[in-house]
């Protein structure tokens, strides 16, 4: 049972951490000619310009730090438990933009590199981050403790 656990631990640290590396390198460092929508408009529905570009940056150093947490066992637990607390106050963000009805500007790469920037709703977001939070409440309850199976 106890190597069952560990690998399903190991599989579900390394999705959720690839997962977060992902989203950091989109929020810190957007493909050229685009950018990261997100920040500046939480920035302007809420009123608290820290969002962008303090805020922005916060949450990618946060998310490549807590992927860091996950590959490590010792630190795994904790680092699944910070992940929480960052997708919860995410979610809560994106509830927000959805219950104003806000659309997400999403800048996507065409062919021979032409940029256009359409709306999106922010549900597939919303998706993500409750995917990502429930990766992360599982690997809290997966991951086998020390004293576990003795």
């Amino acid at each position: 049972m106890r190597e069952a656990r560990t690998l399903g631990s190991w599989v579900i640290a390394i999705f959720l951490a690839a997962m977060l590396v992902c989203v950091a390198l989109d929020t810190l460092a957007p493909a050229v000619g685009t950018r990261n929508h997100l920040f500046p408009l939480f920035a302007d529905t809420s009123g608290i310009a820290w969002f962008e570009p303090t805020g922005r940056f916060a949450f990618g150093v946060l998310e490549i730090l807590f992927a860091l947490l996950l590959l490590i066992p010792l630190t795994r637990r904790f680092g699944a438990i910070l992940s929480v607390l960052l997708m919860t106050a995410l979610a809560a963000r994106i509830i927000q933009l959805m219950m104003l009805q806000i659309q997400i500007p999403v800048d996507t790469v065409g062919e021979g590199g032409a940029v256009t920037t359409t709306e999106s709703d922010p549900g597939a977001l919303f998706y993500l981050v409750i995917g990502l939070l429930v990766a992360s409440l599982a690997l809290i309850f997966i991951h086998p403790g020390k004293d576990d199976g003795q």
